[in-house]
């Protein structure tokens, strides 16, 4: 059954909320990217070898991991907008502290209170938009998130690079006498504060409140996005969908009451998240300068390299949210993976062949730094047209509404734990094996996750929320 009519349909109000809602996805974006190009500035500032830059810069995730876990919970506790309103205020506490850090000990604090954001906000955020929008277009909406994920990673590393050109490198002097790295952290308090002002005037899950037994305002809300009539019948629509005994949602509803196991939907909805971070993704955008300057590229060159695949990526965005609802999700998952596959192998071979002159000097030969170059914002590309937005749209749709928040809590934190190892790991993995190596796993990952799909993953194109099993 359809959520109103095109004429009843308040798309300008469901547009806006949505924006509004993606912010998050912007910030969680921004505030992952920020560490790319500042990781100079902590090594000099705090002293830190490999070991202890791996640590920092891994520090968000753990934060993040906890924060997703946490939040889908909260989200049935406070409701969705509650968490994302509690997510920018941790957003704008930890750019503060982040860039007044005395000791790494005081920056691995702000950035585990800024990962606490980013995992609330990853989760969330998709959850949201997929409970105020009509399932006809859906995935667009939701896809929306990724694009401002990638935004922010581009506005960071857009950022990171006028700074340190401005200062003269990211170590040097900018303003009232800090470095330019401390100001990378500090900008981002200008969108987290813009973030908490605009969730004031949004309103909350109509699919929330009807789980607090509050159906009145979910019959408010309701009617001002698809109009009174649809408003009445959704209300009992989503009535019916929660559980039997219409007992508010806890972790438990996660296992089968008839088998006693976890759902099969549980299953799908964590490989999803942990494939994710398994094919390397965070790779380019946690180390992305280090890793160019690791072969041969210069810092200012390897900075604007960021900004190229920031703006590929949204570009891919954009070709994901025009075709999600016509193509559907599953197969762009199953062409993401094949593409990934084969551009990671690609990066490994071209990685194969660096060489080390007398000065220490690396350097790839002959066109192995083109290779690499283009087969690295293919794999962007491919990553960002499938499993980038679509992991998100699936893990908000996909799970009924009487586990929708546990659900995406466990969902989302195997999602940040993947992600940690991947990028805590990766320092380290580069050095000993060697990146090509390294990326040779990426892409063993991504073919794997190719037969994950088609077998476990089921469309969700076009399904109205309330219809979803598992």
């Amino acid at each position: 059954m359809t959520e109103g009519s095109a004429e009843k349909v308040n798309m300008a109000f469901i547009a806006a909320i949505v924006a509004v809602a993606t912010i998050g996805g912007f910030m969680f974006g921004y505030d992952s990217g920020v560490i790319n190009g500042t990781q100079k500035g902590l090594e000099s500032a705090f002293d830190l070898g490999k070991l202890g830059i791996g640590v920092n810069v891994g520090a968000i995730l753990v934060g993040s991991s906890i924060g997703a876990f946490l939040a889908g919970r909260m989200a049935d506790l406070i409701g969705r907008r509650g968490v994302m309103m509690l997510s920018a205020v941790l957003f704008l506490a930890s750019a503060i502290l982040a860039g007044a850090a005395g000791s790494s000990a005081i920056f691995i604090v702000a950035r585990i209170i800024g990962g606490l954001g980013v995992g609330a906000a990853s989760v969330i955020s998709p959850v949201y938009i997929s409970e105020v929008t009509p399932a006809a277009v859906r995935g667009r909406l939701s896809s929306v998130q990724q694009v401002m994920i990638i935004s922010g990673l581009t506005g960071a590393f857009v950022a990171n690079f006028v700074l340190a050109r401005y200062a003269g490198g990211s170590t040097a002097e900018l303003w009232l006498g800090f470095p330019a790295w401390r100001w990378m952290f500090w900008l981002q308090a200008i969108p987290a504060a813009i973030y908490f002002l605009a969730l004031l005037v949004i309103p909350e899950s109509p699919r929330y409140l009807v789980a607090r037994g509050q159906e009145e305002r979910a019959h408010a809300v309701l009617t001002r996005l698809f109009g009174a009539e649809t408003a009445s019948r959704k209300v009992v629509e989503i009535r019916n969908s929660l559980a039997a005994d219409h007992h508010r949602p806890k972790l438990g509803d996660l296992i089968d009451k008839a088998s006693g196991k976890i759902r099969p939907i549980v299953w799908t909805g964590i490989g999803l998240a942990v494939f994710q971070q398994l094919v390397g993704i965070n790779v380019v955008f946690y180390y992305g300068a280090t890793l160019w300057e690791a072969v041969g590229f210069s810092e200012d060159y390897a900075l604007q390299t960021n900004i190229l695949s920031g703006v590929l990526s949204i570009g891919a965005c954009l070709a994901t949210i025009a075709l999600v609802d016509r193509v559907g999700r599953k197969p762009l998952l199953l062409m993401g993976s094949a593409g990934m596959a084969v551009t990671l192998a690609t990066v490994a071979y071209a990685f194969s062949t660096a060489v080390t002159a007398p000065g220490g000097a690396v350097s790839l030969p002959g066109n192995n730094g083109v290779i690499a170059l283009v087969a690295a914002n293919l794999y962007v590309i491919f990553f960002n047209m499938s499993w980038g937005p679509i992991m998100w749209v699936m893990l908000g749709e996909m799970f009924p509404n009487q586990i929708r928040g546990s659900g995406l809590a466990v969902s989302g934190f195997a999602q940040w734990i993947a992600n940690a190892l991947i990028s805590v790991s990766f320092p380290a993995l580069a050095v000993s094996p060697g990146l090509a190596i390294t990326y040779t796993g990426y892409a063993f990952f991504a073919a794997v996750s190719f037969f994950f799909v088609r077998a476990l993953v089921h469309e969700t194109k076009g399904r109205e929320l309330e219809d979803m099993v598992g």
